[in-house]
Parts: structure tokens; sequence; C-alpha cells
């Protein structure tokens, strides 16, 4: 790999701060006073908020937006990602992760989504794979008795692409274990009539539906009665098209999803216009997916595959599964997943991979 320049980033600054062919960053700010950081190609736009999380708040390619719809215009000032669920993707994580039941005392997704990060910078080189530009941000956490651990989020994108990298790496700094929960949570915008398709067949043992009901559900008999439908019958969200199903939300998780040459799965959300949303990454990594729908008047989201290292029960339910990693001290591990746009030649061919590995 060839590193042409690293660049500093600054919250304080807005502005162009590179620009490379058909690549480029620019700094701004958002009405709310969030910096962003806008990443652009010839096929569209990635925003950034390299000081929140190292999360994204959009995406768009070819005219399409790619994220979910609800009630923020832009990211808010927030501690919990509940105060700005807006976004197109973030970090869940990284301590604690998933919905906490009434035995846990965590936040929603862990500490990581919102979390202020104390640096950020651009990276632009040269790869096996041509040129790139980065964003890379860092945090290093520190508890008193507690954790200590340095994570750097980052997203990448090529020229001409409408796929991009979304990447986590984190290392123990601490002299003991530390439990690790993490899931790239994706949230792609919801399609109606759009087509999950999977490397694995759906039936109960492979995409079995989430019976555990969250403390922010308010179930009511038809509602459980669905859930048991599904549980039945998962077929019937292979395809968008009864969107009052997923009032309340819908979980399901999959297993076994067959793998190309490289040890990666691929998924993709349909389009009825023939192109399609997109997400790869290796199973030896994320050894967990979640998918979650909701189409309510104030969100809409087809979360259609969220990778992950636990099951978002809380932390005590995924301790006692055997679901909490545990990193050695001073080990690192990362992440990438491959999430975007797909054109409709780009979608027929992975149609057509995805359903050479299921």
């Amino acid at each position: 790999m060839t590193m042409a320049a690293i660049i500093p980033l600054y919250p304080e600054v807005t502005g162009e701060v590179l620009r490379a062919g058909e690549l480029s960053a620019t700094l701004f700010r958002f009405h709310t006073g969030i910096p962003g950081l806008r990443l652009r190609n010839s096929r569209g736009e990635v925003v950034v908020l390299p000081w929140m999380g190292g999360m994204i708040w959009s995406a768009r390619f070819d005219g399409v937006e790619l994220s979910m719809s609800s009630g923020f215009d832009a990211p808010r000032p927030a501690t919990t990602i509940a105060e700005t669920y807006g976004c197109f993707a973030f970090h869940s994580g990284l301590l604690r992760n998933g919905v906490p039941a009434p035995e846990d005392s965590h936040a929603a997704h862990g500490e990581f989504p919102c979390a202020p990060m104390d640096r950020a910078w651009l990276e632009f080189g040269e790869d096996a794979n041509g040129s790139f530009l980065r964003v890379v941000s860092a945090r290093e956490y520190v508890m008193g008795f507690g954790s200590h651990y340095q994570a750097h989020p980052s997203l990448t994108l090529r020229p001409g692409a409408t796929l991009f990298d979304i990447g986590l790496n984190i290392r123990n700094l601490s002299g003991k274990p530390m439990e690790l929960m993490y899931m790239c949570h994706v949230n792609f915008a919801f399609v109606p009539g759009g087509r999950c398709l999977q490397p694995a067949p759906f039936t109960p043992d492979r995409t079995a539906v989430r019976h555990a009901v969250p403390a922010h559900v308010q179930p009511n008999p038809a509602y459980l009665a669905l859930i048991e439908d599904l549980a039945r019958n998962p077929a019937r969200m292979e395809v968008l098209e009864e969107p009052e199903l997923y009032d309340p939300e819908q979980v399901f998780y999959l297993h076994g999803l067959g793998t190309d040459a490289q040890g990666q799965t691929h998924l993709m959300l349909a389009r009825p216009e023939g192109d399609g949303f997109a997400m790869s990454y290796a199973p030896a990594d994320f050894p967990h997916t979640v998918r979650w729908i909701l189409h309510d008047p104030d969100q809409q989201v087809a979360a259609f595959a969220l990778p992950s290292t636990c099951q978002p029960e809380g932390y005590a339910a995924e301790k006692r599964k055997g679901h909490v990693r545990l990193l050695p001290p001073g080990a690192q591990a990362g992440f990438s997943v491959r999430a975007g746009y797909l054109d409709q030649q780009a979608a027929r061919e992975t149609a057509a991979l995805i359903a050479s590995l299921g």
C-alpha cells in the first residue's frame, strides 16, 4: 500500500480538505452544530460524523438515497443513539450491545455509537484495489476499575464505486481480558416491494424470528400471533409487501449463511426498479447476522443484514448464551463490512452470486 497523504481533521474547520481526481473530502457543520465530513466520488457521496462515534449519517449514489427515514433531518447532540436515531450506520457496542433487559444496566447499543472521538484524519493512497480515500477516527476509552481500549472506526471510498468499506479496529489496552460485543448497525431505507436475497433458505431453522420482545415494544395478542406465524413461515417476509407487519418491528436471526472462496457472505435488498442495496462481510468475524425491519409512522428501515459478534438481547442474555467475546490483554480485533448501492447490472451479478452460495 502506498500512502500519498495523511491529513489531520479538526472539528472547528469547514471547507474542502482534499480533492484528487473524482475523490473529494469536505468538512461542514449541520444546522444542529454537529460537524460532518462529506466524501464524494463520481457516483455519489457518504457523510460521516468523525467526532461522533465515527457514525455514517447518510449515503447517496446514482441519485438513490440509501438511508432509513426518520424524524431527524440532521444529527443532534446526543449521548445515546436514540437521541439521534436517523443515521445510515453506527458502530454498536463495544463493551455492551443490544437492547438492555430489566437485568441490564447498559445503554441501548452500548457506549460507542455517539461517543466523542479524540482525533480524526484522512488517508489518501493506493493499494492492490486502486486509489482510496479513507476517514479514520480514534477514541481511547478508559474507566477506573474497568475497561481500557483504543478504537478506530473508519470508512473507505474509491473512485467510481457505489460500495464502500466500513471498518472498526479495537485494541485492549488493559492488563485484563476485555469483553467485546460489536454490531455494525447499517440502517438501509425500507423498500416497498423489495426482496431480501440471502445465501440461506427462508426456513425456520435458517431464518428464525426473534421471540423475545424488547422493552421498547408494547406487544398485543395480534403482534404475538404474528411472531408465531413468522416463526413457522419466515418466507412471509422475504418480500416487503406487507409494511403493516413491521409496526412494531420484527427481528430475525440468519444462520449458516453461505460464503464465497474468500470467506465472504453477500446479501442484498433488491428494489423493484432492478437495482438494490448490498452487504458483504466475513462470518468468521461476525458469527451472527440480525435482520431488523421497522415501518411505523415515524421510522421506516430495512436493516436486512446486521453483522454482529452477538445477538441484540442485552448483556446478561448474551453472556448466558456464550456470545460475549473475550479480547486478551494487548490483543486487537478488526472488522470490515462492505455496504452500499448496486445498479441494475451489479444487482443481477450479485443476485446470481448469492444464489450460487445459498
